[in-house]
């Protein structure tokens, strides 16, 4: 978690809203003293015909491929 003092929360409040709307959590400080947190809003979640819907539209992956992919890059000596 990161901390921020009250006075960069008034100049780049801006900025500090956006992490925390990217899922970080934000520790607000006064004198270096934790006074509050900034959290996101927790999203309702989506329905199960949603989440299929989304599910359908993801590429195909050809597991073998994938395998390949990743033994290029990887030391698979570990």
């Amino acid at each position: 978690m990161v901390s921020v003092s009250i006075r960069e929360l008034r100049n780049q409040g801006g900025e500090v809203v956006d992490r925390v709307s990217r899922g970080e959590r934000v520790t607000i400080t006064r004198s270096g003293v934790p006074v509050a947190e900034l959290r996101p809003v927790a999203r309702t979640p989506s329905s199960a015909e949603v989440l299929l819907a989304h599910w359908h539209r993801l590429p195909k992956v050809d597991p073998t491929v994938l395998r390949d992919d990743i033994e290029k890059i990887m030391n698979t000596r570990l």
